[in-house]
């Protein structure tokens, strides 16, 4: 079996103490936040964080992989797992994600998505649509937006959200990525309405972010601890500043 390495905040190694968490790409720009919040309750329990498209992580708990909390950019991959066996709690929301549509130059924001369809927008950033729900929001938003369809030629896709964000700061002209993604300090330089807007929730299906205990955290006790502090006020006060609805 393919060893697994986390793409970021690799706090430990897997020890008795430890939550080892499979986390969607979209919450990386909170993780370090809300582990060190939950750190302070539970001194003594490390979480080893393995980032990744939702679609990516379900493979690798489907094949095995010894994480013991899901935490889902959407509800269909943990509520998959929970009827498969490998999640031992059915499946909850614990925040809403949101879209925006970014770019690195400042545009003119006032046309809202149409603006894909102008020329001088030649590559467009977006998840990658069968794996990644934020870019399956994405799509959704274009197509409920009655887009030509040639702006879905423009597409360059990234694996996960977090990539599509790093493409859309290199790559692409502009990217469709996680609201969330605005609040990290790399992103702090951009405005809104200059440099992105948020996208017309009405435009695409909410995404509701799930958390499942998977079987491999059964009897324990810190991946317990984990998933009820992801149920609390004091993380949804943290997901609320990195722009997440909460249910």
């Amino acid at each position: 079996m393919r060893r697994f390495l986390p793409l970021l905040l690799l706090f430990t190694t897997l020890s008795a103490g430890t939550v080892n968490l499979a986390l969607s790409a979209n919450v990386s720009y909170a993780a370090a936040d809300l582990v060190a919040a939950f750190g302070k309750h539970h001194p003594g329990t490390k979480v080893r964080v393995t980032l990744g498209s939702s679609g990516k992580l379900t493979a690798q708990i489907l094949h095995g992989a010894p994480y013991t909390l899901f935490l889902s950019a959407d509800m269909k991959y943990p509520e998959a797992l929970y009827e498969k066996g490998l999640a031992v709690t059915k499946p909850v929301v614990y925040a809403e994600g949101t879209l925006a549509l970014f770019s690195k130059k400042p545009r003119d924001f006032s046309k809202g998505l149409a603006l894909l369809a102008d020329a001088s927008v030649r590559r467009i950033a977006i998840a990658n649509p069968r794996s990644a729900p934020y870019g399956k929001a994405a799509l959704q938003a274009i197509r409920s937006a009655e887009l030509p369809a040639e702006v879905e030629k423009k597409f360059i896709y990234g694996e996960s959200v977090s990539q599509t964000t790093a493409y859309a700061m290199t790559a692409a002209d502009v990217g469709l990525i996680a609201a969330s993604s605005l609040h990290s300090p790399k992103m702090a330089r951009f405005e809104k309405r200059r440099h992105w807007i948020t996208v017309d929730p009405k435009l695409y299906t909410p995404i509701a972010q799930g958390i499942v205990i998977l079987k491999k955290g059964a009897h324990d006790p810190e991946t317990k601890a984990f998933y009820d502090f992801m149920l609390g006020r004091e993380s949804r006060a943290i997901l609320a500043r990195y722009g997440y609805r909460l249910p």
